[in-house]
């Protein structure tokens, strides 16, 4: 059978019908700049009267008749005055207009330097996503990077914020060396000097980079609403915890979120290990400490560096001594040991006599040792004891006996630290500038952030037992006999310090503490040793 041919209009009108959508499609851009200004007025008088509906909706029932009257009123006067329907037909249409205008369009996508940026970065990334057994890379050298970044935002600066990252399957995400190496890679080609948090998901494949927000600094030394045994270290991201305090930020009240460390009998962290480079804060975080243990215990200042830094503590309600020569300090350790044993004595003969605990063995006792391994220079050139050796009972028995124990020492002086210690402080923080494998090595676990090469005071990381890193940053609380100390610091700290001692006490309170006899027998409950109310040790026969 032969082909009939196909019609004309079929074969050799494809040109025609093109050239009329053209025709079409110019006329309509054509008449499109033409009638713009009609075109805006109209959906500008669409706008008001839509606004207009929706007020009128909004006005309740009992006033909308004197609104209705008022309007009637007002166009009875604009149309009485002379020119007044001109005028008020000018002023509709101009309102139309400006309420119709064409807004900004919102950006959508990445303009040509971002997306230049979003392939340069994802050319960086394909040695370390990609292998040539892969039959379907998802990066390779020349692809689209909108497979490997389903979502990215950048700021007004044109740097990223925030990305994620779609990787193979076969990346060893679960070994934190190749981790450390993609990390570093992007803190690299995203710019230095901010930090970043990478949030793993090996379960999906995907890696969300974010850009933190820096921690305030501007929140100084203040009372917290806290629960006795509980001790701001300072503050972290919202993220990170659940729970927030009201702060004073300068001027103004906000709600932050904090670092708590909870002391006393029922903490799995009783101690406490601050590490960090000269000038990062650590004597900075242990004053913090102080003021707020002082609300409801006593506390013991060992200074390590005999800078006087804890010299606003001396002679303060609560304080039992402030010593920061090696003499002073072996005795006043060797004090805290038996303190700690006549303790948990009186608490356990009390408990097996039916009766609660004396109320001297509940007060909670602090222990603040600054920098301890000057002192233990000095105790070995000088043939004595190292003072650390005396914290063993305190570090082994303070929860059971209400004995905290608080210490801060530089990294140059870390290898110091004697086994009990670094043993029974699993509550640890880090502050000033540090390398991952610094700050991995104090509290057993990398930070799931990029540490920046500068830092404030009192910036750092902390981790309270087996939980997470968070970033911290201590509250100012500087020392106020300093002259670099501005005035709002120094009346914060010195408000939140308690009275002196009265007159009437004839020893300083940072006179060496007497040491007692170990308390054995019934006479431990029967007829506790008095104390001395001075050094809160029991007195002696000679005092």
């Amino acid at each position: 059978m032969a082909r009939r041919p196909l019609p004309r209009i079929l074969s050799s009108g494809s040109t025609s019908i093109t050239r009329s959508r053209e025709i079409a499609r110019t006329a309509a851009d054509s008449a499109t700049d033409v009638l713009h200004p009609l075109i805006t007025i109209a959906r500008g008088l669409r706008l008001l009267a839509s606004a207009g509906r929706q007020r009128w909706t909004a006005t309740p029932k009992d006033r909308r008749g004197p609104t209705l009257f008022l309007t009637a009123a007002c166009v009875l006067v604009v149309a009485l005055i002379p020119y007044g329907p001109l005028l008020a037909v000018i002023t509709v249409m101009s309102a139309a207009a400006w309420k119709g205008r064409n807004r900004t369009p919102v950006r959508s996508g990445p303009d040509e330097a971002e997306a230049g940026r979003l392939q340069a970065l994802y050319e960086a990334l394909v040695p370390y996503f990609s292998t040539a057994a892969d039959p379907s890379p998802l990066f390779s050298h020349g692809g689209d990077w909108e497979q490997g970044f389903p979502d990215h935002t950048f700021d007004a600066d044109g740097r990223l914020t925030s990305l994620q990252i779609n990787y193979p399957a076969y990346f060893t995400d679960s070994e934190p060396a190749s981790r450390a190496r993609i990390e570093q890679l992007l803190r690299a080609k995203c710019g230095r000097g901010r930090e970043y948090h990478f949030a793993w998901d090996e379960e999906s494949n995907h890696l969300v980079m974010t850009v933190l927000d820096a921690l305030s600094v501007s929140i100084a030394a203040q009372r917290f609403v806290t629960a006795p045994g509980e001790t701001v270290l300072g503050f972290t991201d919202a993220s990170s915890v659940q729970r927030t305090v009201p702060v004073r930020d300068g001027d103004a009240t906000r709600d932050a979120p904090p670092v708590v460390w909870r002391t006393g009998a029922r903490s799995t962290e009783p101690h406490l290990l601050v590490v960090g480079q000269p000038g990062s804060g650590t004597t900075t975080l242990v004053r913090s400490i102080a003021l707020q243990a002082l609300q409801h215990g006593d506390i013991i200042v060992i200074e390590g560096s005999g800078a006087g830094e804890y010299g606003c503590l001396d002679g303060r309600s609560g304080v039992l001594a402030v010593e920061c020569g090696l003499t002073g300090a072996l005795a006043t350790l060797e004090w805290a040991a038996h303190e700690t044993e006549r303790r948990l004595i009186t608490a356990n003969l009390a408990r097996q006599s039916g009766h609660p605990a004396p109320e001297d063995t509940r007060r909670p006792l602090w222990i603040l040792l600054d920098r301890p391994g000057v002192l233990g220079h000095l105790a070995a050139a000088d043939g004595r004891p190292d003072p650390q050796e005396l914290l063993q009972v305190p570090l082994r028995h303070g929860r059971a006996a209400g004995v905290t124990v608080v210490l801060a020492e530089q990294f140059d002086s870390v290898g110091t630290l004697t086994e009990t210690v670094r043993t029974h402080t699993r509550a640890r923080a880090v502050l000033g500038p540090a390398g991952r494998d610094r700050i991995e090595a104090v509290l057993g676990l990398e930070p799931h952030t990029t540490p920046t090469p500068d830092v404030p005071p009192g910036r750092g990381y902390a981790r309270l037992g087996a939980g997470p890193v968070l970033r911290l940053q201590v509250p100012t609380t500087p020392d106020p006999y300093d002259d670099a100390t501005s005035e709002a610091h120094r009346t914060a700290v010195l408000d939140l310090l308690p009275d002196r001692h009265s007159s009437a006490d004839e020893e300083p309170v940072s006179a060496p503490v007497p040491v007692p006899a170990p308390v054995t027998g019934e006479a431990a409950v029967a007829e506790p040793a008095p104390r001395d109310p001075l050094v809160g040790a029991p007195a002696t026969a000679e005092s």
